[in-house]
């Protein structure tokens, strides 16, 4: 294979960023931004006032940790809209995406959990899977790039693939 050629591939995780895999993933996290934003100011609240001490707090609790795990899921996905739109390389995005925590360290007391109103606890469901499907796509866009002088052009195709099926 040429230098030439080696040079003229085309960027997987560019690629990946313009996919209709990206565009349904951005869909969907952008709705449940939403989806999140209009049941906390809404019959969120509500349900919050007729909740006991306990459940009261952990309500705050939760609801506070599922809007920063949204807000750093919107924010990586916002950053990759723009690499799908040519408004930055994914390089650039690369740089600003470590200001995006995508832990999946987030703790949550399950006892506590169970103590929420349903809409919030489902929300908080939908909100994890998220940020494992985000975790997945950003593995497999960000991946390290292969060494030219691997005998097997494949490869590195294979651990992309095997890296945005992995499950933790």
């Amino acid at each position: 294979m040429s230098e030439k050629s080696v040079n003229a591939a085309v960027s997987f995780g560019e690629r990946l960023a313009g996919s209709q895999a990206f565009a349904d993933l951005f869909r969907d996290g952008m709705a449940l931004v939403e989806q999140t934003a209009a049941y906390l100011d809404g019959p969120g609240r509500q349900e919050s006032k007729k909740l006991g001490r306990n459940a009261a707090l952990a309500y705050a609790t939760e609801s506070m940790r599922l809007t920063t795990r949204l807000m750093q899921l919107a924010s990586w996905l916002l950053l990759h809209r723009a690499v799908k739109e040519g408004e930055m390389s994914l390089a650039q995005a690369n740089k600003e995406k470590a200001k995006v925590k995508l832990a999946s360290g987030d703790y949550s007391d399950e006892q506590n959990v169970r103590l929420l109103p349903e809409r919030l606890r489902k929300l908080i469901e939908r909100s994890k899977a998220l940020q494992s499907a985000v975790r997945r796509l950003d593995a497999t866009m960000h991946a390290p790039p292969a060494r030219v002088d691997r005998g097997n052009p494949v490869e590195r195709q294979i651990g992309l693939l095997k890296a945005a099926f992995e499950r933790e």
